[in-house]
């Protein structure tokens, strides 16, 4: 019996106990916690650069604040593979696009969106999608 325990049995519950590490930093690593899920926010702007690029695709727009001065936001949807799956590529954004930008804002106030919720999306002013999320 005790042959079995450490032959068979062990084996599996370390295996089993490294499963479930690894799925803790990855569900870590791809929450939405430090962002107001609860609201939308809005952003006008033209396309500086974008990145389609692993692990996250960043959009950078800049739009005149309250105050006149610019702000440099980042947007930040899924992986280039998971839109491409969608029809998304590398063109599908261009630097210097008029854009509406709806995501969920950083909650720490920065400049910063999610881009990873059904109602996210990536706009023309004609309000045509360039970009949205693709599940």
């Amino acid at each position: 019996m005790a042959c079995l325990l450490k032959n068979k049995l062990l084996p599996l519950l370390v295996t089993a106990l490294g499963f479930v590490m690894i799925s803790n930093s990855l569900s870590a690593h791809h929450g939405t916690t430090a962002f107001d899920m609860g609201k939308s926010t809005v952003v006008k702007g033209t396309i500086t650069k974008f990145e389609f690029i692993n692990p996250h695709i960043l959009i950078y727009v800049d739009t005149i604040g309250d105050k006149g001065d610019v702000e440099h936001w980042i947007a930040e949807s899924s992986s280039n593979n998971h839109l491409s799956r969608g029809g998304y590529n590398k063109n599908s954004l261009k630097v210097g696009d008029q854009v509406i930008v709806t995501g969920h804002r950083a909650k720490n106030g920065a400049y910063t969106l999610e881009l990873q919720c059904q109602e996210c999306s990536v706009t023309d002013s004609r309000g045509k999608v360039l970009l949205g999320y693709y599940f």
